[in-house]
Formats: structure tokens, sequence, C-alpha cells
């Protein structure tokens, strides 16, 4: 394996669908794949901690501290020098370890198996997932309409 250049923007999508992922659902496709034997040096275990999650009134007013979330984190390396890092909702250490391995592996020429075994099924159960709940949001939608009277 050798580490490729990548866009920031490609790593912080699959970052997202990683850390989103249901836990059971990427532990099982991790499980099937090629890369489920893959040994990694731990840089910095599965750790679990909190993080202040902030928010804004409407979207665009100022911040301010809503609350504290549960987070896991994990760092390591792949034999290649190639590090992965992830940062997971939860106290799953295992989504961690295995998020952060497969942040590692797309930075390698293996990224496009990657993306066939893993992230491939993760983005596709994602977007239905997504289109579902459009649907059902769509069902409750409203028209508002003004008949123009004639008194004016």
């Amino acid at each position: 394996m050798t580490t490729v250049t990548i866009e920031n923007k490609a790593r912080k999508a699959w970052m997202s669908l990683l850390a989103k992922a249901p836990p059971t659902r990427l532990k099982e496709l991790w499980e099937v794949s090629r890369f489920s034997a893959l040994k990694a040096e731990l840089l910095r275990a599965p750790e679990v901690g909190a993080m202040m999650v902030q928010g804004r009134m409407g979207g665009t007013g100022a911040a301010f501290n809503l609350g504290e979330m549960t987070v896991t984190r994990c760092t390591l390396k792949l034999p290649c020098g190639t590090t992965g890092h992830s940062m997971v909702q939860g106290r799953d250490k295992q989504h961690a370890r295995i998020a952060a391995v497969t942040d590692a592996l797309m930075q390698t020429d293996q990224a496009a198996d990657v993306q066939d075994e893993i992230l491939g099924h993760l983005a596709a159960e994602a977007g239905a997932k997504a289109a579902m709940r459009a649907a059902k949001a769509a069902g409750t939608k409203v028209e508002f309409f003004t008949m123009v009277r004639g008194e004016d």
C-alpha cells in the first residue's frame, strides 16, 4: 500500500459517512471485507470523552453552548505509515477503531476497494434513509394560497 494525495472535501465526506454509520452495520461490512485481518498500530487507543455541542438560533445567530455529548476517538497507523483518525458519537470503541482504519485505508491506493466494499453500501443506505424521511415529511406538507377578493 502506498499513500495517495486526497482532497479535504472528499475526506470530509467519508469521515462524515463513517461517523454517522450505524455501528452494527459498519461492523458487519468490516467483518466481511478483505481488510478485516489488517493490523494497525494504535497511536491513540479508542477513548471515550465528552464534547461541547454548540447551536445557533435560527441557524444564523450567535453560537451558544447547547450541552455535552459523549464521543469516542481513535488514531492509528497502518504498516505503510498512513495515519487514520476518527471521532464518533457514543461509547462504541470498536466503531471508532473501524472508522479510523477505514479513514487510513481511504488515503492509500486501496481506496477504490474500500469504497466498493464498505463506503458504497453505507452511502446507499444513508441515501435511502434520507429519501424515506423526505417522503414521510412530504406527506405533511401544506400548500397555502390566497384567493384574490374583489373588494379592492
